[in-house]
């Protein structure tokens, strides 16, 4: 099967290229300087010659507190550029998985967010992602619409390597207390991708590493599995940060469908960031690791 991936140098397309094509499909990979998925005809004509079974939309403008003072910016890309992709692909007959998040929720619930939930998104990220999802179903034929949550990997700016930066330098750390998801590892969610493409899942699946944390507990973890000692870490309320985008308190999402399609739920987080700091030492000792995404 042949598989096009769109947004291959982010964390999440380095891992999807290498999980499709360990699976045994033919992939095609165009970041920004292939394919502006903002231009219509663009789009419709690169699809068109390549003609793939089935399109990975990964490529998104991500910067959640940037999104507030880009508002046209975001969603040109996290809306109007799957708009375009989902066009494209109806007429090249092809399937699109399109990756959204749990910032379309509100955070109210006290229990996790399932597919059918209403969708309340509180920052211009959200709304972006959520006008995207919107126009996908309108648009495209065959769709999977796969929202994850909190991710890291190896290729990109995240998180766990936040952390672990800053802890070489300040001995103290404050860290958000009261908003609680899901930590996924974008390895996991690309397996479970290229899991829902193969059993040909349609609609609104929700993917995420199992169980949850709140963003200290989830730091804490992160300097005790690297080895990191003698740096404080203080919890602190959200209003303490005064961020430009506000957050869900509560995210996590429920992956009972993905369980049930999939036959099997992906593996704890903490699990998951243990993998992946295993995983980061033997690239950093070839050379090949690439924290801050610039590797092309």
């Amino acid at each position: 099967m042949k598989v096009l991936i769109l947004g291959p140098r982010g964390m999440l397309g380095h891992d999807l290229l290498r999980a499709f094509a360990n699976s045994g499909h033919e992939t095609v990979a165009a970041g920004r300087a292939e394919l502006d998925i903002t231009d219509a005809r663009a789009v419709s004509r690169f699809i068109q010659r390549l003609r793939p079974r089935w399109v990975i939309l990964a490529a998104a403008y991500t910067r959640v507190d940037d999104c507030e003072s880009n508002r046209d910016l975001a969603f040109a890309v996290n809306a109007q550029g799957p708009k375009q992709v989902a066009s494209a692909c109806r007429e090249a007959n092809a399937g699109l998985c399109f990756v959204s998040t749990d910032y379309v929720f509100d955070g109210g619930k006290a229990t996790p967010y399932t597919e059918e939930d209403a969708t309340n998104p509180q920052n211009v990220y959200g709304e972006s992602k959520l006008a995207g999802e919107k126009n996908v179903r309108e648009v495209c034929d065959e769709f999977l619409i796969v929202r994850s949550s909190w991710l890291y990997g190896l290729h990109g700016k995240n998180f766990v390597e936040t952390i672990l930066e800053k802890a070489q330098s300040q001995p103290e750390l404050n860290v958000v207390d009261d908003q609680v998801g899901a930590p996924t590892w974008t390895a996991d969610l690309a397996a479970g991708i290229v899991s829902l493409v193969e059993k040909g899942a349609a609609g609104i699946v929700h993917v995420t590493n199992a169980g949850s944390c709140s963003w200290y507990e989830f730091a804490k973890h992160i300097l005790q599995l690297g080895g990191v000692t003698g740096v404080a870490v203080h919890p602190v309320s959200s209003g303490q940060f005064q961020a430009p985008a506000r957050r869900p308190a509560y995210s996590r999402l429920a992956f009972g469908r993905f369980q049930k399609l999939a036959g099997h739920a992906l593996q704890p987080w903490q699990h998951a960031l243990a993998q992946y700091l295993l995983e980061r030492k033997k690239q950093a000792a070839t050379g090949k690791f690439f924290p801050d995404g610039k590797d092309g």
